[in-house]
């Protein structure tokens, strides 16, 4: 079947790419690849990708391609699921004879209501769906395909059994040339990443266990399953050759450093082809380990130190303690590896003191840049459900980001109200960026380099804004 896999169209600047974390706008422009929906169009012979938010595409810019296709594969999220089924109206109206499904972490969580949702939903693919979305593409009877819940002629909706795991990494072809055929890579940004950056997986699935976390506890799972060296190394090579534009490769799996004689295995590899690149961590990494990798390219490290306070890092079962991340900081620091250091307030434990002594935490271990997310209990995870029966939902039908793609503050709790958790997010922003040090250390990397000096005015215009929005947002 002639498939096509779409990220649909959403508000301006929609991050749909991060399915593996959550999707809204950032606090800059920022797009993460579709590597979910690139890994399944490697797979099918023919197919196309499009990805709408990075390349600004509206509804009436993807028609014309639906209308040449047989299959339509949509990824889909709890916070795009409405605008997302509104996509798929419009190409059911444009195209009544194409066959249209959803996949993502929504699909997997919730087949039957995203199939009860709209009848022009055909199916949906549950579990890692890259080898399930190829059986359909080739044709094969719903009925014969594991792992999707489909509607039947009578109307009745059918759960097949579920998919294996996959274990044999390797089986999956590489998804950037997907990338170099349907995608214009300058589209991708991030603010901590040079730019253009590339970025895809080494593996799946993540050992740790934090509550929070969506990917992990629907689609990758707990084990980390992970490509051979020599596959990902040949992937690299590929892609340096077919994008000598790009400045940094980023590799997206939850953890790389989960597994640490594979990681320096890796590095010495990557080191071999001369290449800049950065990656997941776990702020745990040996400062042996983290040698190996910073005399072999790495740049940088996105660590999930969530919180300051212990206690709160035991209630979301991070598996990390504060001395350690200290030190693991530390020791970043003394050899030259920047740090992106991403936090969440509002997690089950957090107080009005707890959140100032994350706040003085975050300044006083000093990563380059950081992050700060509001508690998102996804459906599907350990928290939602701990949400649901504790009574800490603000509203149980209450939509995790706004009309406009802002964060919403969801969680509410007797002690804490979602407003002050809500107004919390710009406190830290302010009092960790508006130092007399850290302002200093952006205008010497400004003064340094005239091409970040144009990057970090743009962001800076655009972190206001965003700000701003956050403001009207609350209103």
């Amino acid at each position: 079947m002639r498939t096509l896999f779409l990220q649909g169209p959403s508000y301006d600047g929609y991050d749909g790419g991060a399915g593996a974390r959550y999707q809204s706008k950032r606090e800059i422009r920022s797009f993460w690849y579709p590597t979910w929906l690139a890994q399944p169009a490697a797979l099918v012979e023919g197919s196309k990708l499009i990805d709408a938010p990075p390349h600004r595409l509206g509804i009436d810019d993807v028609l014309p391609e639906v209308k040449t296709r047989d299959l339509v594969v949509l990824h889909t999220s709890t916070p795009s699921f409405s605008s997302d089924i509104r996509t798929a109206e419009a190409i059911r109206a444009a195209h009544p004879g194409v066959k249209i499904g959803l996949v993502g972490a929504k699909a997997m969580v919730d087949a039957q209501g995203c199939l009860a949702a709209s009848p022009v939903i055909d199916f949906v693919a549950r579990e890692e769906f890259d080898f399930t979305v190829k059986e359909i593409a080739e044709g094969r009877d719903f009925s014969a395909v594991k792992g999707i819940s489909w509607r039947n002629r009578d109307g009745v909706i059918v759960h097949n059994d579920e998919r294996e795991i996959l274990e044999d990494m390797d089986a999956l072809p590489f998804v950037s040339p997907v990338y170099k055929r349907d995608l214009v890579i300058e589209n991708y940004f991030s603010g901590y990443l040079r730019h253009p950056y590339l970025s895809f997986y080494t593996g799946r699935g993540c050992k740790s266990r934090c509550t929070f976390c969506l990917w992990p506890q629907t689609i990758g799972g707990h084990r980390y399953r992970v490509r051979s060296v020599g596959h990902v190394v040949d992937e690299l090579r590929w892609a340096k050759q077919a994008f000598p534009q790009v400045q940094e490769f980023f590799f997206d799996d939850d953890t790389l450093t989960d597994n640490a004689p594979r990681v320096e295995e890796l590095a010495r590899e990557i080191g071999k082809l001369g290449i800049m690149w950065s990656c997941n961590a776990k702020g745990n990494v040996s400062r042996e380990t983290l040698k190996v990798m910073r005399d072999n390219g790495l740049r940088l490290l996105v660590v999930g130190y969530e919180s300051g306070n212990q206690q709160i890092l035991h209630n979301i079962k991070k598996g990390m303690r504060i001395e350690v991340a200290r030190q693991f900081t530390k020791d970043c620091h003394d050899l030259g590896i920047q740090i992106h250091g991403t936090f969440i307030l509002g997690l089950p434990g957090e107080t009005r003191e707890t959140i100032e002594e994350t706040i003085r935490f975050a300044t006083e271990i000093n990563p380059h840049t950081i992050q700060v997310s509001l508690a998102a209990p996804y459906p599907g995870t350990h928290l939602y459900n701990q949400a649901i029966e504790n009574g800490w939902l603000l509203d149980e039908n209450m939509q995790l980001v706004s009309e406009h793609g802002v964060q919403a503050a969801a969680m509410n709790y007797p002690h804490l109200a979602h407003t002050e958790i809500f107004s919390s997010v710009e406190d830290f922003y302010r009092r960790f960026y508006l130092r007399a040090p850290k302002i200093a250390s952006i205008v010497s990397e400004m003064v340094r380099s005239p091409q970040m000096m144009k990057r970090r005015l743009r962001e800076g215009v655009e972190f206001f804004r965003f700000l701003r929005e956050r403001k009207q947002a609350a209103a």
